[in-house]
């Protein structure tokens, strides 16, 4: 067990270059902190790591990364704990690494609001492609958030819902609804196109691109997470609707 945390913040060459993103890596596994960052350099990253959740927490808050790779068992703050916090200021990419044996702890991490997980052993390159695929996202956000003073928004309007693709903020019946990335990309797919059902494999292209497989459980729980942020503000919601064994469609109004 790991006594005490650590950071080791390890900078490539390329450190002055305006490209360069920052991931942090949160795991009390010094092996798997020391392998990933060594790969993750290798493609031109900044690696911060952390070896306990409480450390990781402190490190994300006051240096904020492009994304963080989070483990959910970890001494004094679990990857969960640390999620939580984290949502509540933050809609950060996060992608979880989880054991065989944690399949309970994956879906509640989703639900929670993490981007995307990977089960221990995973490939490298597959972690690799996973936080590309997550960061190529943040960006077109970003950009889309800095051309509004240019460009007229993209906005959908589909009755209480409202969809601002330039400023990236959902609303529902006047009231904002906090979506990450992901839950905004999910439910403009159904949503621009009422009545029509998209089943899990069309949702998991639209939102995670065509060359990054995911999980059908993963868009199940980012489905309910999407209903309960929206159950919040109006417990009478209820646009998304299930197909058993086909999809998801947004109800017409």
């Amino acid at each position: 067990m790991v006594m005490s945390a650590i950071q080791t913040v390890k900078t490539p060459t390329n450190a002055g270059a305006n490209v360069q993103q920052t991931i942090a890596l949160v795991d009390d596994d010094r092996n798997i902190l020391t392998s990933i960052t060594m790969a993750l350099e290798a493609e031109g990253f900044a690696v911060r790591t952390y070896t306990d959740g409480e450390e990781g927490l402190k490190g994300i808050t006051s240096h904020t990364p492009d994304l963080v790779v989070l483990d959910i068992k970890m001494p004094r703050m679990d990857g969960m704990e640390v999620l939580s916090k984290l949502r509540e200021q933050s809609a950060l990419p996060v992608i979880f690494l989880t054991s065989k044996d944690d399949e309970v702890d994956e879906v509640i991490g989703l639900r929670m609001g993490a981007d995307d997980y990977i089960t221990k052993p995973f490939s490298q390159r597959l972690l690799i492609e996973r936080i590309r695929a997550l960061l190529r996202r943040e960006a077109l956000r970003h950009q889309a958030v800095s051309n509004t003073k240019t460009e007229e928004s993209s906005i959908t309007t589909r009755g209480n819902l409202v969809l601002d693709d330039a400023r990236h903020v959902c609303t529902w019946k006047g009231r904002e609804v906090d979506l990450t990335v992901t839950e905004y990309l999910l439910l403009k797919a159904l949503a621009i196109r009422p009545g029509h059902v998209k089943n899990r494999d069309q949702l998991i292209d639209m939102a995670y691109g065509e060359n990054i497989y995911v999980d059908d459980r993963t868009i199940d729980s980012h489905i309910k997470r999407i209903r309960k942020k929206f159950r919040a503000i109006d417990n009478e919601f209820s646009q998304i609707e299930t197909l058993y064994g086909v999809g998801y469609k947004y109800k017409e109004e």
